[in-house]
């Protein structure tokens, strides 16, 4: 995620040369794309983790840490 938040910088500056704003931009896609996928894992490991036994699984909301 750092490295696709420092692509972003570099690109929004807008001083790099064509060539080096396309290279940074298709490793942004591929970042972003791995990002994706993570993030699918994890809801699915929440939809195992919260269903109830015999249940369907589903998606559960995260409120704020109560531990805090």
């Amino acid at each position: 995620m750092a490295e696709l938040e420092a692509i972003v910088e570099r690109l929004e500056h807008g001083d790099l040369p064509l060539e080096e704003s396309l290279k940074q931009f298709e490793r942004g896609v591929e970042l972003t794309r791995s990002c994706q996928a993570a993030l699918k894992q994890a809801e699915r490991k929440v939809q195992i983790l919260s269903a109830k036994p015999g249940a369907e699984p589903e998606l559960a909301d995260f409120g704020p840490d109560e531990s805090d």
